[in-house]
């Protein structure tokens, strides 16, 4: 292995920073709560490090930085914060903080109405479903606000239906901020969404808080918490099934999905199998792909974690064999081109570096914000670069510093 570390791969980096504390592979992978064998793989390049969950855990059991692993410089981690997450934050840790806007609510004579809390409710998830990072970002704020405002005010089933609102938006918090790298953030939207989920008394909006926190946890890097976090959602949630209720069966689903990915993660093949063969059959009965709740789900959503799954546990040649199946015309632009950075990720694993670069570049055409934005594309960018292709890939030059990785 060559001591100049400029010139190693995320997994020799492992490597070599293990072996300079003197750490044995067995010691290192115990830490991570993963095998030896998934170690060895890693240092070896016959697995992808590209999870920004699992370089968090290495590097903190090896006590050096994520840039230190995936030797991004210190340059490309000026990205700013993107605007608008500083007030979500305001929002979510104390709503009096925007005291502009409580006082312009408070001028009102009644709480704000349950009919526009819902519109704009629809509106931020719908930006989100777009990948309109910027606009869902700009309205999040004010819809915590005022949500929270007519919690307190209103009493008996009007309650109950501003705890669901709230439930849901923090939700939408908690969503975009996973995907803006934000974890620690997320997981005070998902637990505090929770809470007002439970107080609604709908199973349905309940469920759809466990997958926040599912997804909270993953994105932690709590693989295995999240996997566990899963089965019990889903024994929730299974208590509640009904066969005339989409929204459940949508819920129940789209939670199986993450709990798969997490297993996957977890190193544990056969949850993630039943996960997904469970998912399977949520989506066989709804029959087609639908939004209830905003969950984009149904066949269409199984199949492209099929493809998540498959990369997450290394079976890159099974991901590619199931890309060419999956067909994302007719879902949501989020789900689109979330499942363009894991075809990205196929292919770059697979050393298909031009591919890779053509895919990426199209879901910027689809997607701009959430390309520039997303955690996993900008990692996806870096590790690009480091090929000897992507080195000389001026198309790939020109994405990097549209999205001010430098």
């Amino acid at each position: 292995m060559t001591e100049r570390r400029e010139d190693l791969s995320p997994g020799q980096r492992v490597a070599w920073h293990r072996l300079r504390r003197g750490m044995s592979q067995e010691v290192l992978a115990g830490l991570v709560g993963r095998t030896e064998d998934w170690l060895s793989k890693i240092e070896n390049d016959r697995a992808p490090l590209d999870r920004l969950s699992v370089i968090r855990s290495l590097a903190d059991a090896l006590n050096v930085t994520i840039y230190d692993l995936i030797g991004e410089p210190k340059a490309a981690t000026s990205h700013q914060e993107p605007p608008g997450v500083a007030e979500v934050r305001a929002a979510l840790m104390d709503y009096r903080q925007l005291s502009p806007l409580l006082s312009a609510i408070e001028k009102d004579d009644q709480a704000p109405p349950l009919d526009y809390l819902q519109r704009d409710l629809n509106e931020v998830m719908t930006a989100y479903q777009a990948s309109q990072y910027g606009l869902m970002l700009r309205r999040i704020p004010e819809l915590l606000t005022q949500i929270q405002l007519a919690a307190g005010e209103y009493s008996g089933h009007e309650r109950q239906t501003a705890e669901r609102l709230l439930a849901m938006a923090t939700q939408s918090a908690a969503m975009i901020l996973t995907k803006l790298g934000q974890g620690d953030l997320a997981w005070i939207a998902s637990q505090r969404g929770l809470a007002a989920a439970e107080r609604s008394g709908d199973p349905a909006v309940t469920g759809s808080l466990l997958r926040s926190v599912i997804h909270s946890l993953h994105s932690d890097g709590r693989a295995a918490d999240a996997r566990d976090m899963t089965r019990r959602a889903a024994d929730y949630l299974r208590r509640n099934l009904d066969p005339h209720e989409p929204r459940i069966i949508s819920v129940y689903g789209t939670m199986l999905l993450p709990g798969a990915i997490a297993a996957a993660r977890a190193n544990d093949r056969v949850t993630a199998g039943e996960y997904l063969a469970e998912a399977d059959d949520m989506a066989r009965l709804l029959g087609a792909d639908t939004n209830h709740l905003w969950t984009a789900f149904g066949p269409t959503n199984v199949r492209i974690h099929r493809v998540a799954t498959a990369m997450s546990l290394g079976d890159v040649q099974i991901a590619l064999d199931l890309i060419p199946s999956v067909d994302t015309r007719k879902l949501p632009i989020e789900r689109r081109v979330r499942h363009a950075l894991e075809v990205v990720n196929a292919y770059l694993s697979r050393n298909l570096i031009g591919d890779a670069v053509e895919e990426l570049l199209r879901a910027e055409r689809v997607a701009p914000e959430q390309v520039h934005e997303h955690v996993m594309s900008r990692q996806l960018v870096l590790r690009l670069r480091a090929t000897a292709s992507g080195k000389r890939d001026r198309r790939l030059a020109e994405l990097a510093r549209r999205m001010k990785i430098l």
